[in-house]
């Protein structure tokens, strides 16, 4: 399920009805595009994936995203990643915390967008609720472990870009726009208005490590 839906059952046990929401996973990945984004690896900066994700929301707190690396018939599953509020991300242990991305810089910027119709006439209702859902998502924390054909090795943890001077922004989101039908700039004047959380001290690691070893 993409990450702008909600599953529609009660709640059972505290939680969302967890086959409810595979079966409108599976049904809408054959109908949507999923929210597209381009994470980096955590030990690798320079690298980056576009990734495209269906999202089904396993309590209030946690959502789950199968991380494909295209939105195609033949897409290769590279990954998942786990999202969770700030409310439950306090409750981590420090070193924990360390591990997990914000995702302001996404939102904030426009890399995050959830391609659908380009009609005149629908583009603009579905921005409208791709904007709302934004404001969900740029106060979670995300952690992602990098998909392999064989997982060979140790684990690596892939994260989000935090700042413009990270990538070629214009190239690898200037890209994915002419491909999808989407435009990170309009995108961001869009979500202008959304409220910039505070990020928890012990996030983006990765990016903290490398200037300070720099």
């Amino acid at each position: 399920m993409p990450c702008a839906r909600r599953c529609s059952s009660g709640r059972r046990h505290g939680t969302r009805d967890r086959s409810l929401c595979h079966t409108e996973l599976r049904a809408d990945k054959a109908a949507l595009r999923s929210p597209e984004r381009l994470p980096t690896y955590a030990d690798e900066p320079g690298r980056y994936v576009e990734t495209n994700h269906y999202c089904a929301h396993l309590t209030d707190d946690v959502r789950q995203c199968i991380l494909y690396d295209s939105p195609g018939p033949n897409a290769r599953l590279i990954g998942i990643e786990y999202m969770i509020t700030p409310k439950l991300y306090e409750t981590l242990p420090a070193e924990e915390r360390k591990l997990w991305h914000s995702h302001v810089y996404e939102v904030k910027s426009g890399m995050l967008v959830m391609p659908g119709p380009t009609a005149p006439g629908l583009r603009q209702a579905w921005e409208a609720a791709e904007t709302q859902e934004m404001k969900h998502i740029i106060g979670l924390y995300g952690k992602t472990d990098r998909g392999d054909e064989l997982p060979l090795g140790e684990p690596k943890l892939m994260t989000s870009f935090t700042a413009d001077n990270q990538f070629d922004f214009e190239k690898a989101v200037g890209d994915r726009d002419r491909r999808f039908g989407t435009d990170y700039k309009r995108a961001k004047k869009s979500r202008e208005g959304i409220e910039v959380p505070t990020i928890h001290e012990d996030a983006d690691q990765a990016w903290k490590q490398r200037r300070n070893s720099m």
